[in-house]
């Protein structure tokens, strides 16, 4: 009786299986460490300024803008369970080579997508919406405005999204990062003359050409692509695993106090941005409302914004005249960082961070400069631009993303300049 040779493919993960398996990493991913108790103070603080702002919004401006600000108090807390980042994840991508931050970016792509063509292309929306895509023009301005804006998170220590749930959760030196963005966004629009005719072409989204259905396969068949590179790059350099964060012990205690799978958060964030393309008819973002916020500044120091070119564009012009509390990106903006607030809280973590050192503090103006800059000449962030843009199958976003990638790196080189550290390969974790 003969045996038959050894099967070399026995023990070897098939393909398919292979894609769902973890990418290599240098070493195993630390245990995480537990979850400090409940700060009840800033809990209690959190917990009624959401009330207390959510009833006034609902009673003074309508059910509109108050569901706006229940979506925003929603992301806040799903982006700061599952620690939800683009700074980081682009950041340990290009040092070191870990792409766990990018596949959860894909996850939140792909997933947003799904419903943003169900919406949009079954035209469904609420409250009067009629959820339209994000489609930015393609030109110098997005690739000038989205190499400075990665250049400028690097530095700042934080995007868009990620610097509303930091100054959130107490963390000084992002306060910073959030001053510099609203001057940064300020000064862009107070100069718009000088770069609203930047050379571009018009928008270029997929449904107008494919239809929706076409548009998503396009999408999700790019997203595989993105998922499998990203794999084979980390398989290469082989990169230290992310850090953990502070964790609940229990399943049931991680839904409140964290934290949550990237994967989780990736899932809650495009069901909330969906949320917001339903009740408002337009895709969640977060810069616009820097400007306003610093054009509400400078009127109440005696300024003339409404005389500005930017102010002058009928959509902005609206804004300009309108409360704060009734703008719809100001409401998100808001609600992500009393979210946030609450989840740190919940969490133990929530602490105002102290002696921030001069150079982090320059780095982290300077960089919420360059990212408020960055995002008017690309007309957007990696919430607007770059989410909004993909999911909703408009070319810049993807635009938005591959130049990213090369601002991260420049980013990456001036960061030793303020001894900011970046991640190496020796490291035990990135």
């Amino acid at each position: 009786m003969t045996t038959a040779p050894p099967d070399p493919l026995v023990g070897t993960p098939r393909p398919a299986a292979a894609l769902l398996t973890p990418s290599p990493t240098s070493h195993p991913r630390p245990a995480a460490p537990p979850a400090p108790p409940v700060r009840r103070l800033p809990l209690a603080v959190g917990l009624l300024i959401a009330v207390a702002l959510s009833g006034y919004v609902f009673a003074s401006y309508g059910a509109k803008p108050g569901a706006l600000l229940l979506l925003g108090l929603g992301l806040g807390v799903a982006l700061f369970h599952s620690r939800f980042g683009f700074t980081s994840a682009w950041r340990q991508l290009v040092a070191v080579g870990n792409g766990a931050g990018l596949r959860a970016h894909a996850l939140l792509l792909g997933t947003t997508a799904t419903l943003f063509a169900l919406v949009i292309g079954t035209s469904t929306g609420l409250f009067g919406a009629a959820p339209t895509p994000s489609g930015g023009p393609l030109g110098v301005g997005l690739l000038l405005g989205s190499f400075v804006f990665a250049v400028g998170m690097q530095l700042g220590g934080a995007c868009a999204s990620g610097t509303l749930f930091a100054v959130g959760s107490g963390q000084t030196s992002i306060v910073l990062t959030l001053g510099g963005f609203v001057a940064g966004s300020t000064l862009a629009a107070w100069q718009f003359d000088l770069w609203r005719n930047l050379p571009a072409f018009e928008p270029v989204v997929f449904a107008d050409h494919i239809g929706w259905f076409g548009s998503w396969a396009v999408t999700i068949l790019a997203l595989a692509v993105v998922v499998a590179v990203s794999r084979a790059v980390q398989a290469r350099r082989n990169p230290p695993p992310t850090g953990p964060v502070p964790s609940a012990r229990t399943r049931a205690a991680r839904v409140l106090r964290g934290s949550w799978p990237l994967a989780a958060g990736a899932v809650v964030l495009a069901v909330l941005g969906a949320g917001v393309l339903l009740v408002s008819g337009g895709a969640w973002g977060v810069t616009s409302a820097f400007s306003l916020w610093g054009a509400k500044l400078v009127s109440a120091f005696g300024g003339h914004p409404e005389t500005w070119s930017y102010w002058q564009k009928p959509a902005n012009a609206h804004a300009l005249s309108g409360p704060v509390l009734a703008d719809k990106t100001s409401l998100t903006d808001i609600g992500i960082m009393i979210g946030a607030a609450v989840a740190a809280a919940l969490g133990g973590t929530w602490a105002l961070h102290r002696g921030t050192p001069w150079r982090t503090a320059v780095a982290a103006v300077a960089g919420g400069v360059l990212m408020g800059i960055g995002a008017r000449l690309a007309g957007g962030c990696n919430i607007g631009a770059y989410l909004a843009g993909i999911a909703s199958g408009s070319l810049h976003g993807w635009i938005w993303g591959a130049t990213a990638l090369l601002g991260t790196w420049a980013g990456l080189k001036l960061r030793p300049v303020f001894r900011l550290a970046n991640p190496k390969p020796g490291d035990g974790v990135c």
